[in-house]
């Protein structure tokens, strides 16, 4: 049994065992009573114990068993507990019959509480008529209505039931639809506001979704970030400073047998010093909010004043292969600082692992739909400089760049002690400059 199911049954226990000990002490305690008060019109109450007593009591205590069904069937139970005074009032009157109607109101009270009142009228209808019905018959026999004629009688008799059908069935089914009511506007209010909670609550946690997602594109965009700074760095630190490292390893052994060329690469130092420091102050500018940066744009074109600063390091020459258009036309700004960035790079390797080797930097723009861009060294003829504390990074920055922007990236070994890095970036659609002349629309 569900505990719904079991409350009910224990209710109806309840209110059948109540409704019986209320009605038998209602038949005990109204002689004594009525008797109490000497003003009072003197009754003829049954006998106790006697038949008429005691036919009322099994009535009473039969209304009662009856009332445990109204949990099960409660428009059933409401019928039978009106139509057993009836039969009561057929077989014996008595003056205390009234207190038949007791378990009468109880059983409108739950069915009233238990059934739709649309599904309920035809039972509390035909409980109605039998109260009625009951009420005419026990009135009629024991106050001698119909002495005074038939008419009379059954007019006293049908009024008197109608005002106890009014009483037991009509008073009870008003009261209990306004208790009704207001329970179900209490458990209205309770729905709503449960109804509020939840859409609070499923606000709340879309607000934190929204939240949650907004900040992992602020994590996105700050990975972002930082790998860029990371490549500039990468970038600043692998141009300058291996410069820097060649040329002073060249300084300490010239010091002494060429001080002219000796002072000269000191000057050198000094001037990618002084590079890499402005390239510094850019990048540190990026970050503070408190007033604007200024950075240069790398393009293409800046490649021939890179090559020119590389030479003091090593053998670079540069082959530019003209198209039929300007030098990196249809080329984006991004794109483009992506290629300088990786002849920058490369020529940054050149200097730190392949010291003395000859070099060749080509910008091919012939290709209408592409451009590419090739850093090519051969052999190294000195020991090399060093290796990058980073140690793979500046292919990896250069990957990473080419991604960026669709591009495609090669690098690796050509021969015995040679490397290549080649990079093929898209042209931007343009139009062409003599359209109008092959389009009839636009010529007419």
């Amino acid at each position: 049994m569900a505990p719904a199911d079991a409350r009910t049954r224990r209710t109806d226990v309840l209110v059948a065992v109540g409704t019986a000990v209320l009605a038998l002490g209602l038949l005990l305690g109204l002689p004594p009573l009525d008797a109490l008060d000497p003003d009072s019109v003197a009754l003829r109450y049954p006998e106790v114990g006697g038949l008429a007593w005691t036919l009322l009591a099994v009535a009473l205590l039969a209304q009662s068993a009856v009332l445990l069904a109204a949990g099960r069937s409660p428009r059933v139970t409401l019928v039978v507990v009106a139509a057993l005074p009836v039969a009561l009032a057929i077989v014996s009157t008595s003056t205390v019959f009234g207190l038949t109607a007791l378990p009468v109101v109880v059983a409108v009270v739950l069915a009233v509480l238990r059934v739709p009142l649309p599904r309920l009228w035809p039972a509390v209808a035909l409980t109605a008529a039998l109260v009625v019905a009951g009420t005419a018959i026990e009135w009629g026999d024991t106050s001698g209505a119909f002495r005074g004629g038939v008419a009379r009688g059954l007019t006293g008799s049908l009024g008197q039931g109608v005002l106890q059908a009014v009483g037991a069935v009509g008073l009870p089914l008003v009261v209990t639809l306004i208790v009704r009511s207001r329970r179900e506007l209490r458990a209205a209010r309770r729905d709503e506001a449960a109804a509020r909670t939840a859409e609070a609550d499923a606000r709340s946690a879309e607000a934190a979704a929204v939240s949650r997602e907004q900040d992992a594109r602020v994590d996105a965009a700050v990975s972002r970030e930082r790998a860029a700074m990371a490549r500039e760095l990468h970038d600043i630190a692998a141009h300058h400073l291996s410069g820097i490292a060649l040329m002073s390893a060249v300084v300490d052994r010239q010091i002494d047998t060429d001080p002219e060329r000796a002072h000269d690469g000191v000057r050198q130092v000094r001037e990618q010093s002084t590079a890499v420091l402005e390239d510094l102050r850019r990048l540190v500018g990026l970050l503070r909010d408190d007033a604007p940066a200024e950075r240069a744009v790398e393009t293409v074109t800046g490649i021939v004043d890179l090559v020119e600063q590389a030479r003091h390091r090593t053998a670079v020459e540069l082959v530019v292969l003209d198209g039929e258009h300007p030098l990196a036309d249809g080329i984006g700004p991004l794109t483009q600082l992506v290629a300088y960035r990786t002849v920058q790079e490369a020529l940054a390797n050149v200097a730190l692992h392949a010291a003395g080797a000859a070099c060749t930097v080509t910008v091919d723009d012939r290709d209408p739909a592409h451009l590419t861009v090739r850093v090519e060294n051969g052999v190294p003829t000195a020991p090399s400089v060093g290796s990058s504390p980073s140690g793979g990074n500046g292919l990896r920055g250069m990957r990473e760049r080419a991604e960026l922007v669709g591009a495609r990236l090669q690098a690796g070994p050509t021969g015995p002690g040679g490397w290549v890095v080649e990079l093929v970036t898209g042209r931007e659609a343009r139009p062409t400059a003599d359209a109008s002349a092959h389009d009839p629309e636009v010529a007419g």
